[in-house]
């Protein structure tokens, strides 16, 4: 018996967000899908959107709730990383406060809608449209990370962090981080890059949503469908700026393997007379993402490395 499927919005914040759920013929988890957080991810908006319409034709054990654009206004802005109307980055404001700004009204009711009472919960991104992207899953450290450790495998992408509390983070107010802290198994998922809609990016996304219901025994894998390669594990990501605005010039791919100390970029003057900053790399690692864009302002986020 074919799954049932119900397309309809549901009230975030005031926006009138998609929401595709899809009930199973027998009981099972509760697995929660949201992409779009940031407003010109398009591959894992496409993932998610080409994973949905799989389902109508296949048997379930469970439920599916899935948002395939979450931050409307940014989406119908082409505005990277923040909500237009407050500048604030979504996924750095989960859980949320009802009483807060746009961004903080639409990440609580994001979480107190939808992530809060699932079983798991999956964020799909890729890289915006400044960012060149080596695919990976990331998970929190903590309580439920075990079960989120499994899911970022499942996903099949190259590379898996697990992410720890503390001074060295990155980032906090996360999506991810917030459902890991009510003990949801959750990971962050990112395929694509510089805001394309590329037909293998989106690919992963779907073969990896498929590799996570599979592992929750939600579906059987699709016929045919191989077991990914096992996943490079990293033990931290390290987030690099620089200290002046200028024109920046990475010397390293997504992907590349780096030494400590190796010469990663530099920034110079917008005149190419002097090199203001020549960034190194701190330990041996991988970059994860690279900022593509020249232009780089003061405290500029330059790449993320993953720590081998």
């Amino acid at each position: 018996m074919a799954s049932t499927v119900t397309r309809r919005t549901i009230d975030l914040a005031g926006l009138e967000v998609p929401l595709v759920e899809i009930n199973g013929s027998e009981d099972g988890p509760l697995l929660t899908v949201i992409s779009g957080v940031h407003g010109c991810e398009y591959a894992s908006m496409d993932g998610v959107r080409r994973w949905t319409r799989s389902l109508e034709s296949r048997d379930l054990r469970g439920r599916v709730r899935a948002v395939p654009v979450l931050n409307l206004p940014a989406f119908r802005n082409r505005t990277p990383f923040v909500v237009p109307d407050d500048g604030k980055n979504l996924n750095r404001c989960f859980p949320g406060n009802a009483g807060g700004t746009l961004a903080d009204r639409l990440a609580y009711d994001a979480f107190t809608q939808l992530i809060t009472g699932s079983d798991a919960y999956i964020d799909a991104h890729c890289g915006d449209m400044v960012e060149a992207l080596e695919p990976f899953a990331l998970y929190e450290a903590g309580p439920a990370e075990a079960r989120a450790g499994e899911m970022a495998t499942a996903y099949g992408l190259p590379y898996v962090i697990r992410q720890e509390k503390g001074p060295d983070r990155p980032v906090s107010g996360t999506s991810s981080s917030a459902a890991a802290e009510i003990g949801v198994p959750a990971i962050t998922a990112e395929s694509g890059e510089c805001g394309l809609v590329q037909e293998e990016a989106v690919a992963r996304h779907v073969r990896g949503l498929d590799g996570v219901l599979a592992l929750l025994g939600m579906a059987d894998l699709p016929a045919g469908r191989a077991a990914p390669a096992a996943p490079t594990y990293l033990s931290r990501f390290v987030w690099m700026r620089c200290a002046h605005a200028g024109w920046w010039a990475p010397t390293v791919k997504p992907g590349d393997p780096v030494s400590a100390g190796q010469t990663i970029g530099t920034v110079a003057t917008l005149d190419g007379s002097q090199v203001l900053e020549t960034i190194t790399a701190p330990a041996d690692g991988v970059p994860i993402f690279i900022t593509s864009s020249p232009a780089v302002a003061d405290d500029g986020l330059l790449l993320g490395l993953g720590i081998v």
